[in-house]
């Protein structure tokens, strides 16, 4: 496969840039690739794009180094060489997702006496996956801590409850007021008093806050 793939790449580069031939021989060699299943595999939302990536990098700097160093056989096989490109795109990636979560998670755990931190994000409908671990702990609450915690004489208000309603995309303490039959300022008290905390300790736990 290696000498294959060397020889493929020879003759696809002594064809001029931009020329049909050149082209065909980019595609097959893709597709020899491709069928070899020899490429790093990820099952992550954003392998495709980091995949992507990785096929343009291939295409612009095979045969002449236009984004970056050209390939060179001598040193690598092509595999090996598309290899390391794409795990380093999937680490770009991971490090980009972890970061959006620790601005999240970060924002929902900050304890404000005055602003409630919630209402300073913006609901969208794309959460990243890893927020999706923050959703996953409360709703499973390992210790049973978040469903022990409730307002006085309600049971039923838990810290499970309200941090699951005011996660992203969150439900206004206006329409939790009138659902519960509780003032915002009772609900907003007990959820900065007693399940922000939960939340931030969960946080720093898995290292999404400091």
């Amino acid at each position: 496969m290696n000498e294959q793939l060397r020889q493929l790449v020879a003759e696809t580069c002594s064809h001029p840039p931009g020329s049909l031939k050149r082209q065909q021989g980019l595609t097959k060699i893709i597709r020899l690739i491709e069928r070899s299943k020899k490429l790093w595999q990820e099952n992550q939302p954003y392998y495709e794009d980091a995949l992507q990536q990785t096929w343009l990098y291939f295409c612009q700097n095979v045969c002449e180094g236009v984004t970056g160093e050209k390939y060179d056989p001598d040193r690598s096989s092509v595999n090996t060489w598309l290899n390391r490109y794409l795990r380093w795109r999937l680490q770009d990636f991971r490090a980009d997702e972890v970061e959006k979560v620790k601005k999240t998670v970060s924002k929902v755990c900050r304890f404000d006496q005055t602003t409630d931190p919630i209402e300073n994000i913006a609901a969208s409908p794309d959460i990243p996956p890893i927020f999706e671990k923050v959703k996953n702990w409360v709703k499973t609450d390992p210790q049973g801590k978040l469903r022990s915690l409730h307002i006085q004489g309600r049971p039923d208000i838990t810290c499970q409850v309200l941090i699951l309603r005011r996660l992203p995309p969150e439900t206004s303490w206006k329409k939790l007021s009138a659902e519960f039959g509780v003032s915002v300022s009772t609900l907003s008290s007990f959820y900065q008093r007693q399940c922000l905390p939960c939340l931030r300790k969960f946080g720093k736990s898995e290292g999404y806050i400091e």
